[in-house]
């Protein structure tokens, strides 16, 4: 079992910045983000293979958000910036041992969650 301690979640303006962190109990292949704003779907927003070498992300956060890890801490960071209300949800960190490009039937382990909400 891979615990996810996922911090970083926050209250910021339209235009502001936020910065996720996830930390793994254990080295993991590909880490990553989803999020789930409420009454909708669980959706992905950025990964990231173990060497860094591959990105991922969602149409709408590329060029705004950025993911990057840390293997010695077995961490993954999601700087986001240019936040808009849009952005409103509950991040999840997610893992998978399958591939960086990463969808939710591949996904091995979850986080708690994080709220980040972006006021206008």
């Amino acid at each position: 079992q891979v615990q996810l301690v996922e911090s970083g979640g926050g209250l910021v303006q339209a235009g502001g910045s936020l910065r996720l962190s996830c930390t793994a109990s254990v080295s993991v292949y590909a880490m990553g983000w989803f999020r789930q704003a409420p009454g909708k779907e669980r959706d992905f927003v950025a990964a990231i293979d173990y060497n860094g070498d591959k990105t991922y992300y969602e149409d709408s956060v590329k060029g705004r958000f950025t993911i990057s890890r840390n293997n010695a801490n077995k961490a993954v960071y999601l700087q986001m910036s240019t936040l808009t209300p849009e952005d409103t949800a509950v991040y999840y960190c997610a893992t998978s041992h399958k591939s960086a490009l990463m969808v939710k039937a591949d996904i091995d382990y979850w986080g708690q969650g994080t709220q980040v909400t972006v006021s206008s």
